[in-house]
């Protein structure tokens, strides 16, 4: 299975001028933690990150409104991604080693197509219990979700 099936695509985005008191907005309207920041040049292409723990830590560390403060500021702009061709497994190796729950999907242009969540492989593990040939399972989730939270703790 690829990830171009389970991703989710069109994701809500934003730029790196807009606000994080909107960035914040966006996030609660969309239900979703994160954004994924594209160029303001109209290419799509992604140029990081942002999260609500980035928002916050932003908000704390520099003090000030977060209508004061730009996306591009507090995002994360080294990204690791993958490719809507990749598997799940490689996808997951990425999550485990970057220790994200998140990942955008982009095309050889560095165009974003999409986010792959931990939920979202969550769900195909759910559709996939019982099969005799799984290409991902419960446990395998579990054991993710373990591995890149202790990776956040220790790095936290």
């Amino acid at each position: 299975m690829r990830i171009e099936q389970l991703m989710t695509k069109f994701p809500r985005t934003c730029g790196p001028q807009l606000s994080l008191g909107e960035a914040a907005r966006l996030m609660l309207e969309n239900s979703c933690g994160c954004l994924p920041v594209t160029a303001e040049d109209g290419s799509g292409r992604l140029v990081g990150m942002i999260t609500d723990r980035d928002i916050c830590m932003a908000a704390e560390s520099q003090g000030k409104a977060l209508q004061e403060l730009l996306v591009g500021d507090a995002m994360e702009p080294v990204v690791w991604a993958c490719n809507p061709e990749d598997s799940i497994d490689e996808a997951e190796e990425i999550m485990r080693e970057v220790g994200v729950r998140r990942l955008p999907v982009v095309d050889g242009s560095e165009r974003l197509l999409g986010v792959l969540s931990l939920t979202d492989l969550a769900r195909e593990a759910a559709r996939q219990q019982g099969l005799r040939n799984a290409e991902i399972t419960v446990g395998e989730i579990g054991e993710l979700l373990a591995s890149i939270s202790e990776r956040s703790r220790k790095e936290g």
